[in-house]
């Protein structure tokens, strides 16, 4: 069984500041990797779907799925649908086995109208200079409410995984001369150039 809490300190460090959302992902990936019975991924083993878009409140959600998962951003797989909701699916690359996974409306709400989020974050102060003892409590109930209470646990269902297939390919575009995976890069003349040097020739003619 995985216990969020002992990811708690190294997520924050990790993340940068306290707030509920980072504990909340940590809470909400625990309970879809025990509910496949899986461990946290050192390669690909397994896939993160969260429903976050961007430039909304509480994206620091990903976080704490990327600390508690090991799907990362680096390794590939994890993926922002952009739903604008804290949603997680999260896949057994093995096995096909998936979960979803999602934080209770009425404990959002209890979040949103906090003192954290009304007297500080709203009226744009960082979150790390908010006092401890306004976050504290918010992260404190986040860690330590049963399950039930605070989550919606789907049933496991089975879905079709793609193939991954990662590149190692590579060359120096000829107008930078920076390193660029192959396929990424663009016919230009007789040279052969990466999206950005290519974009900017485009818009020179």
């Amino acid at each position: 069984m995985i216990d969020p809490k002992e990811f708690l300190e190294f997520g924050q460090k990790f993340h940068g500041h306290k707030c509920p959302a980072m504990p909340m992902g940590l809470r909400v990936g625990a309970a879809a990797m025990n509910a496949l019975g899986v461990e946290r991924a050192k390669d690909g083993q397994l896939i993160a779907l969260i429903e976050l878009g961007d430039d909304h409140c509480a994206t620091c959600f990903a976080d704490g799925i990327q600390v508690i998962t090991g799907c990362t951003f680096g390794k590939g797989n994890i993926k922002k649908l952009h739903h604008g909701k804290w949603g997680l699916t999260l896949i057994n690359r093995a096995t096909g086995k998936s979960i979803r996974v999602v934080p209770k409306a009425e404990v959002m709400l209890q979040n949103k109208s906090s003192e954290f989020m009304q007297n500080y974050r709203k009226k744009g102060i960082p979150a790390s200079q908010v006092p401890e003892n306004v976050v504290e409590p918010l992260i404190d109930m986040v860690m330590n409410a049963p399950d039930d209470q605070i989550l919606s646990i789907g049933q496991i269902f089975t879905q079709a995984v793609p193939h991954k297939k990662e590149s190692f390919e590579g060359f120096v575009c000829d107008s930078c001369g920076e390193m660029t995976v192959e396929g990424y890069g663009r016919p230009l003349g007789n040279k052969k150039v990466c999206h950005p040097c290519y974009e900017k020739q485009f818009h020179q003619n």
